[in-house]
């Protein structure tokens, strides 16, 4: 089949709604960045302790696009061990998990990320050997 400057047009707009339309359904999804409760400013954890990590629920949408949630360590403000984070998929509305400290260098520069529709992190927090 070979198609004219003119054919190549209507196929590419044809083309182009397509993608536009079967994207529509996404649209009206709401994305839900709860904010990270604890651990808070001032918070000491220590290696190996166990600890709730919380986020507050409360205005969460009806149609959130990922529900699946995963907490991953950061140290100045870069994510550590991505491969590997704290916890993972878990209802991202439970609005805690419980995870183990990681053995990690000491330091007051830590913040949790909350991962689900998008990203949201903790307050600095330190950790202790």
């Amino acid at each position: 089949m070979m198609f004219t400057f003119g054919q190549l047009s209507v196929f590419t707009f044809l083309l182009s709604l397509f993608a536009v339309v079967s994207a529509l359904p996404l649209a009206l999804r709401d994305v839900f960045v709860p904010p990270v409760t604890y651990p808070h400013a001032g918070t000491v954890w220590k290696v190996g302790q166990h600890h709730n990590v919380t986020w507050d629920t409360t205005n969460a949408p009806v149609n959130i696009t990922n529900k699946v949630g995963m907490i991953v360590l950061a140290k100045g403000g870069l994510l550590q061990d991505l491969a590997n984070p704290l916890a993972k998929d878990f209802d991202i509305l439970k609005g805690r998990f419980e995870i183990q400290v990681p053995n990690v260098t000491p330091g007051d520069d830590y913040t949790i990320v909350l991962f689900g529709d998008s990203g949201n992190d903790s307050a600095n927090f330190t950790i202790t050997a």
